[in-house]
């Protein structure tokens, strides 16, 4: 089987971590902008973490066979320092319409706040204007009360339920996003938020329309294998092959290829890999043999 991690940060992760993916059979990832662990400062440092993202990630993750896309906004931990998010979300617009951004993300809300909620429907706005893709982080705490404030203020601002993507879900808000007729994800983290158990009966009752599962694997403990480790589980427990590929690989596809940023027949082949290739004048190698996909790179 393939899959598609459609959340998952791997500006943390290590080259280890996209050999075992690749080895896993994930084949496409996407990365949002999110929150780098501690405050940053000032709005140069989001330009080179926006420009990280898009540029040198997207680089080492096709070294590894694997189709890396992005999210880009203005987080909504760092949206309470209103002044530096005012002259980021100022910027935005020069970074989500470059190659590879198949969304406005992940927005939303952390502490439920005022600021937030400003910041929230300035992004909302800017989705709206250029008929994007929305993925929206929930708060970890209160987060029923989040994800429906969520929602409520995307269908006011015009965002179509369509192309909102609501993450880090649990029992309590899947049905609530469902009805709604947004794509429910859920993050699979080792100990908090969402298990693969718990994923596994969450679709066994809901089925597999709109659910995406995602890793989130970020600079904390977390598991960049979470996605191929829930499909296993799942077919383990008696869920269909079926039901596991839509939950893994094609929900993420139709969710995200509405940003018309990503060749679903491409991925549904393999990516040539050519560990020749440089991204200024930098190599994913350390004196390694590079790997050349000879016969792929002929097609």
């Amino acid at each position: 089987m393939r899959f598609f991690d459609p959340h998952i940060h791997m500006i943390s992760r290590t080259t280890d971590d996209y050999e075992a993916m690749s080895k896993a059979g994930i084949r496409a990832v996407i990365e949002p902008a999110f929150w780098i662990g501690q405050p940053r400062t000032t709005v140069g440092s989001f330009v080179d973490y926006f420009s990280q993202i898009l540029g040198w990630e997207r680089f080492r993750a096709s070294q590894f066979g694997i189709a890396h896309y992005s999210a880009i906004g203005m987080n909504s931990k760092e949206a309470n320092n209103e002044p530096l998010a005012r002259d980021v979300i100022a910027l935005l617009e020069r970074f989500v319409l470059k190659e590879g951004v198949v969304a406005v993300g992940e927005i939303g809300y952390d502490e439920i706040s005022a600021a937030e909620e400003r910041a929230y429907i300035a992004q909302l706005r800017l989705a709206v204007k250029h008929d994007m893709v929305v993925m929206v982080h929930s708060p970890h705490r209160d987060k029923k009360r989040g994800i429906l404030r969520s929602m409520e203020v995307a269908s006011e601002c015009g965002q179509p339920m369509s192309k909102l993507v609501i993450d880090h879900n649990n029992e309590e808000t899947v049905k609530d996003v469902l009805d709604a007729g947004a794509w429910a994800a859920f993050t699979i983290y080792p100990h908090t938020k969402m298990g693969s158990e718990r994923m596994v009966e969450i679709v066994k009752k809901y089925g597999p329309e709109r659910i995406i599962v995602d890793s989130s694997a970020d600079w904390g403990l977390s598991d960049p294998l979470s996605v191929p480790k829930t499909a296993a589980l799942m077919l383990e427990r008696g869920v269909t092959r079926e039901w596991v590929e839509r939950v893994t690989w094609h929900n993420a596809l139709e969710a995200y290829a509405q940003s018309g940023q990503i060749d679903v027949a491409a991925l549904e082949g393999s990516l040539a890999i050519d560990q020749r290739a440089v991204f200024g004048e930098n190599s994913v190698l350390r004196g390694q043999a590079p790997r050349v996909d000879l016969d792929e790179l002929a097609k």
